[in-house]
């Protein structure tokens, strides 16, 4: 059950124009406020969880956004500012000549027991990463672990606060961190560099990191982790998937890299000749995935979850709910197979044939008429049909004698123009047809060609 320590709402209205205050002190749900919208030229506007309220018809206009900015600190390079020692946050929309023209004053507050859902995870001393919606609670759990790590395990934990967003505003931080040491960081460019300082000068056991968003910062993470110092951070993106598709942030998950697999290989998986696979071991060990204030999804093994994902396997994860009581519920959970079995998959790679006799421009001019993925192939071995015409084959040359030995099926046309070419492509790889008929229909070429009976 999540517990409000204090959310010092009243220091956030305090900031706001008494028009747009009078109007909020009137709501009856105001203790579940996320955050006030003041736009120039349009009414104030409130969002609450399951609502959002226009709190008057007066148009918000120059002397309302100069009134909260001269009470609140200053705005950093992301055009983010605070209120001294309260977790509130106010970020600025400016207008191309650089004047303040919107104001989005966005409720912090500090939650007890949301960090019990994965306490078991931090605590084992391994890599965590966050993921999850914007307002979900990635930073409030963020708080929670910094002073769960720090007052009950005695770690020594540092904070990389880059929009003080964590420990609140001013010099001295929010007591929701504990005894937890925050490094406040000039501009936002910079978190890389204050990520190693932490680690380089003051000696922490863990280090916590709110929107790890850049290439340096994942490249700052990765050598921090090399360290052993552990990690525990959050990333835009709401799935693990999202992470993998990210080229700048895949980096924190092992990276992403295009493996050419030889034609054994290649036919041992059933698989195409290229495929992704992993670069290196993962920066983060564990991934959560923020679902809402009672329930996440967590990937135990990074390694294994990418490792499935780019494979085509099923993921398997466990989801963690959270009671009015404060009792967590685990259920392992495992998707449906994410692609089709060994056999769909080997019909859907290209059909390699060998030609013997047969207009190959015809034959490619056909396929292409019929989206049918051929794959002209020169080394008989590696041929699933071999394709000549009758006159070659009542020769019987060499090749010909040679597929039959290694077992090949061969396919003899009355001719080499197109529509003996597209009833051959329409025998060998019908559409539609069930895996069961389509074997049978091989079956009845083989034994024609071989002047055997065949049972129908």
């Amino acid at each position: 059950m999540r517990e409000v320590v204090t959310d010092d709402l009243d220091v956030l209205l305090n900031v706001l124009s008494p028009h747009v205050r009078e109007s909020l002190y009137q709501q009856a749900d105001l203790s579940e406020l996320l955050e006030v919208i003041l736009d120039l030229g349009r009414p104030p506007e409130a969002r609450f969880p399951h609502r959002e309220l226009i709190l008057n018809r007066k148009e918000v206009d120059h002397s309302d956004i100069d009134y909260a900015v001269s009470r609140i600190g200053e705005f950093n390079g992301d055009n983010r500012a605070g209120i001294e020692r309260t977790l509130h946050r106010i970020s600025a929309v400016r207008n191309r000549n650089g004047r303040i023209i919107g104001l989005t004053c966005r409720v912090g507050r500090a939650v007890l027991g949301t960090v019990r859902m994965i306490q078991d995870l931090v605590e084992s001393g391994n890599n965590v990463l966050l993921l999850g919606a914007p307002g979900i609670g990635k930073t409030t759990m963020l708080r929670e672990v910094a002073r769960v790590l720090a007052d009950d395990l005695k770690k020594r934990v540092i904070v990389i606060d880059t929009s003080n967003e964590i420990a609140g505003d001013g010099d001295i931080p929010h007591p929701a961190i504990g005894h937890a040491r925050r490094m406040q960081v000039a501009s936002p460019t910079k978190q890389h560099a204050v990520m190693i300082e932490a680690v380089e000068n003051h000696m922490p056991e863990v280090i916590i990191i709110d929107e790890i968003g850049t290439e340096l910062e994942a490249q700052a993470a990765r050598t921090i982790a090399e360290r052993g110092v552990q990690l525990i951070g959050t990333a835009h993106g709401n799935t693990l998937e999202n992470l993998i598709m990210n080229p700048t942030l895949c980096d924190l998950i092992g990276g992403i890299q295009t493996v050419i697999l030889g034609d054994e290989e290649a036919r041992r998986r059933h698989t195409q000749k290229s495929i992704l696979e992993r670069k290196a071991p993962p920066t983060f060990d564990v991934v959560v995935e923020i679902v809402g204030y009672y329930e996440v999804t967590v990937h135990p093994s990074v390694s294994d979850a990418v490792d499935s994902i780019l494979h085509q396997r099923p993921i398997k994860a466990e989801s963690r709910r959270m009671d009015e009581q404060g009792n967590v519920h685990r259920e392992e959970i495992t998707p449906a197979p994410m692609i089709e079995s060994d056999q769909e998959q080997h019909d859907r790679q290209p059909l390699r044939l060998y030609l013997f006799g047969t207009n190959r421009s015809t034959l490619e001019q056909v396929a292409r008429e019929k989206q049918q993925n051929l794959r002209i192939v020169a080394d008989l071995k590696h041929a699933d049909f071999f394709l000549t015409t009758r006159s070659y084959y009542r020769r019987k040359p060499q090749r010909i004698r040679d597929a039959e030995t290694l077992g090949i099926p061969i396919y003899a046309l009355k001719s080499n123009d197109a529509s003996q070419i597209r009833r051959c492509l329409d025998a060998i790889h019908p559409t539609g047809v069930s895996q069961f008929a389509y074997v049978h229909h091989l079956q009845s070429l083989l034994a024609e060609h071989h002047n055997l009976g065949s049972d129908r």
